[in-house]
Order: structure tokens, then sequence, then C-alpha cells
């Protein structure tokens, strides 16, 4: 527990449990801070490597893992591999399964508890039951691809499924996937925790996360993913989490302010917070810059994969705040994170979506559909696709008028207040 955490053990404490890189940190911070501001008893469970930005933000945390393992993982090339990347993400959390069930059985018998978690996290979160079996959870998914959902299936992974294929291939395309990929890969760690603590095996990954949670939240609103059929019973839309981190919010740095005013506005290029391996993608980043005509920044915190010189017009950043920068940049290229999606909708800047593993292929194609954005798949990268996409983006008014529409469905869509009461709710349903 952190050192400066102390409850009153007459009220509950909200567990907030999250992993990740920093796209799915940031909105679990976000919806802690609101509960905190709203007078409910929060801490944060998450791995070691993200304790300083948890606690920067104002709210204890209980870490797991370590920084050096975290870390060991980030630098692993296959975790930006589509097929081989939950190997190393679930791998990496096979050793700590535990950390929940301890932190629950370490608070006082008569503390009432409830759990917000992370959707990797719901099998460890379940673990917890083992020695409180009335633990209410609260299941928060940040895309819709996390659901894998038959019946708007967009992609599997980088291959794209047209409207006509028919349901039952498309049920039988994700059964393959789970029985010959996910379930034994994922499905030997924990049940071999599972068993330590007497409980019964489960036999299907992705059918066990969805029958963890008490409720289900989807952080997007319906006119993005409509509910289907398949999801979790109940599950509700809300909308995007609003609101960065004291660590990004604050205004822009007076260098970045001067670059940005000694000529026409940029276009900016991030592959996400956690890519340590994007020294082509920066490469190209460049090359297509240059035959553009156009100036650049490439936002990231690792250095060691920029190019070793860069021209006058491109400007290195090792963080912004994307609230403040976006409407100033001409167009975004990235790699199609829900977050960096969300607040490019909500900044109306337009959107070259890259695409590497996970969600990022579902939210490219999502984002596309609204006619905000273009997609060029990692694998296929190369300047002359960016260049290509990047100049249809910056000169179609089509794209120009798209951007400005979700913006304004956007800011017409649920609040932050609105989204922390649904949240409310769900986590105590009979207050």
């Amino acid at each position: 527990m952190s050192s400066s955490a102390t409850f009153d053990s007459s009220r509950p404490v909200v567990i907030v449990a999250a992993s990740g890189t920093g796209g799915d940190m940031y909105p679990f911070i976000t919806l802690a801070r609101g509960l905190q501001a709203r007078g409910h008893q929060v801490l944060m469970l998450a791995p070691a490597y993200h304790a300083a930005l948890v606690e920067a933000a104002g709210l204890p945390c209980r870490g797991f893992s370590t920084p050096a393992a975290f870390q060991s993982m980030l630098a692993d090339p296959a975790l930006w591999d589509e097929r081989r990347g939950w190997g190393v993400l679930w791998n990496g959390m096979v050793p700590y399964l535990d950390a929940l069930r301890e932190l629950v059985r370490q608070l006082p018998a008569q503390q009432p508890c409830v759990v917000l978690s992370h959707p990797i996290l719901l099998p460890m979160a379940d673990l917890a039951r083992s020695v409180r079996p009335d633990l209410r959870i609260v299941g928060a998914y940040l895309a819709p691809s996390n659901l894998c959902s038959s019946y708007d299936m967009l992609c599997a992974g980088s291959l794209t499924m047209p409207r006509w294929v028919p349901l039952g291939w498309r049920q039988g395309l994700w059964s393959m996937i789970h029985q010959h990929m996910i379930d034994p890969l994922m499905l030997p760690g924990l049940n071999a925790r599972r068993s330590q603590h007497g409980m019964v095996p489960v036999s299907h990954f992705f059918e066990h996360m969805f029958e963890v949670p008490d409720a289900s939240l989807g952080l997007f609103p319906e006119w993005y993913a409509a509910p289907q059929p398949d999801w979790p019973p109940g599950m509700l839309c809300s909308g995007f989490v609003q609101g960065e981190t004291a660590a990004v919010a604050a205004p822009l740095a007076p260098e970045l302010e001067q670059f940005l005013a000694a000529g026409a506005a940029p276009v900016l290029f991030t592959p996400g917070t956690g890519h340590q391996h994007a020294a082509e993608y920066f490469a190209a980043a460049l090359q297509a810059l240059q035959r553009l005509g156009r100036r650049g920044l490439l936002v990231t915190s690792h250095a060691a994969q920029l190019p070793p010189a860069l021209p006058a017009n491109v400007m290195a950043l090792a963080q912004a705040p994307f609230h403040a920068l976006l409407p100033r940049v001409a167009a975004i290229v990235h790699h199609g994170g829900i977050g960096t999606m969300a607040e490019a909708l909500r900044c109306a800047t337009p959107q070259l979506i890259v695409p590497f593993a996970y969600d990022q292929f579902d939210n490219g194609l999502r984002a596309r559909q609204l006619g905000v954005a273009e997609v060029l798949l990692a694998k296929r990268l190369s300047a002359r696709g960016l260049q290509q996409r990047l100049q249809h983006l910056l000169t179609a008014p089509q794209v120009a008028q798209a951007c400005q529409t979700q913006a304004h469905r956007l800011r017409n869509s649920i609040s932050m207040p609105e989204l922390l009461t649904q949240l409310e709710m769900a986590l105590f349903p009979l207050a």
C-alpha cells in the first residue's frame, strides 16, 4: 500500500486497477481523480513503472511488477507485433496475478471496497474474490475491439473484414483465434494461479473476462461503436474520457510556441507513448515531410529512435499536451491509440493512422468511416505511402468538413461529470 494512503474503514475504497502504456493509464488516472474529487476514497493499482505518474496526479498507488521488468517488456520489439504482442503483455503479467488479491486481503476486514478494472486485469480482479467473494467489480473498456464482437467485426488484426462476410464466418474466425492463439497462451498461467486458490479453471479467456464484472462500461460513445448482441449483458456506452493528467496538461513550452509561430502549421508524428522501436517510422516521417515541403513535429520520449540530425523545420519533443497542441497542427500521424484518436476528433485535426497491434487497427477503421482519417498499416509503412495519404488529408475539403462535424458531435456528447455519474452508479448501484 502507498505509504501515504490512510482510509476511513467505515467507507468504501475504490480500487482502480490499470495497466499498459501511458495511453492506457491516462484515462484511468483521470477517472480516479474524478472519483476522488467527488469525495470517494480511491487507491490505484498499477505497474510500479507508472507509480510516479499516478502519484503526481495526487493519487495513492499500490505498485505491482518492477520498473525494470516493465521496461524489459517495453524493450521487446515483439510487443508491437500484432500476433506476438499479447504474449509479451501476458507473460509480463502472470508473475503478478495475485497483486489485487493481496491488496484486498490486506484491507481491514470491515473495509468495504469495489474495483474499477482495465479489461486485461479482470482475471486478476476475479482472483481477489477468493478472499472476498462478494467483491463488486466493474470493467471499463477503452476501445470496442476489446469486446471481440462478431456482429461489428471491422477487422481481425490487420485483416480487414468486409461487411458482406456472413455472421457465421465471422464467429468461426473469432473461435479459431481464441482456440488456437489466445487461450493456449493465456489460460495455463491463469488456471495455475486459480488452482492455487481453490478456484475452478476457466476454459475460454475472453468469455471469462466478460463474466467477471458485475457491470461493464464502454468508455466511448454509441455513435463510435453501438452496443452489440454479443457484448457483456447490460453493458453501457458512455463517452471518451476527457482531460489529461498533470504531467501532460501543462501549457505549451516556450520553445514549442516559438517553433509554431515561425511558420505554417506542422504535421505531428507520434507512434505512441510506449513505443521504443519506431526508428523506421520516424525515418519515413522525415522523408515524407521533405517530399511534401511541410514542417513537422516528432513526439517521442525515446530519443534514440529519432533520426540523428533533424532539419530546422522539424522539431523533436519528448511529450506535449495534445489538447493544446492539436488545434495548431495541420494533421497528426499516430498509431491509433484510442486516447490520441479521441483528442484529434475533439480538436478537428485530420488523422493518418499507422496501426501496429491491438485495438489500433479497429480504431483506425472507425476513424476512417467517420471521414476524418486515412489508414496505412505499419507493416506497409513507406515515405511514399505517408506522403500520398497526407496530401489527401491536407487538401481534401471533405476531410476538413468531416473533422468539424465530428468535433461538434463530440462536444455535444456526454460530459465528464455525466460520465462520472454513470461510473458511480455502476460502482455503487444501491447508493
